[in-house]
């Protein structure tokens, strides 16, 4: 019989083998973030890019069609010139986008043409996107768009 005193063993403690480079794990997440987060952040900010070139190349040629239209239902090439110019700056003002500079020219030489004859008016829009407060590095500044819209001006409507 065994005396109370006496003691027991107690719970045998066996070390926990490492694992080969445990410690070597430790700051792979913070280099991992440092490296893929700005990576992350410039193929953002590519994309906010293009989708605003794409957005002024859509909104230009719709103010060169729009101006093209309003200038083929004037009556003289001075009201076809001031009507297409302030139709394609409406437009571009209403499509929210913002240019640094806005170019309107009207080809209004079917006007000078005969009653009878049919002819086109053309108008070339030109705007100068601005890019630089994107803060993309290497971007260029800014981006000129251009397009080019056509309307049929009526042969028999009369041309003053």
């Amino acid at each position: 019989m065994r005396s109370s005193g006496a003691s027991r063993p107690g719970p045998v403690l066996r070390s926990v083998p490492r694992v080969r480079g445990a410690t070597a794990e430790r700051g792979n997440v913070a280099i991992n973030t440092a490296v893929v987060f700005p990576m992350v952040l410039l193929i953002a900010l590519l994309l906010l890019m293009a989708g605003r070139m794409v957005l002024a190349q859509g909104a230009v040629q719709s103010a060169a069609n729009e101006a093209a239209r309003s200038a083929s239902i004037s009556r003289t090439a001075a009201a076809a010139h001031v009507s297409a110019s302030q139709t394609a700056l409406s437009t571009l003002n209403n499509s929210g986008i913002s240019c640094s500079s806005t170019t309107v020219s009207p080809g209004l030489d079917a006007f000078t043409l005969p009653l009878g004859t049919v002819g086109e008016v053309q108008v070339e829009v030109s705007c100068v996107v601005p890019l630089s407060d994107l803060g993309l590095p290497g971007a260029p500044g800014a981006r000129e768009m251009r397009a080019t819209g056509t309307s049929v001006l009526d042969a028999y409507r009369g041309r003053g």
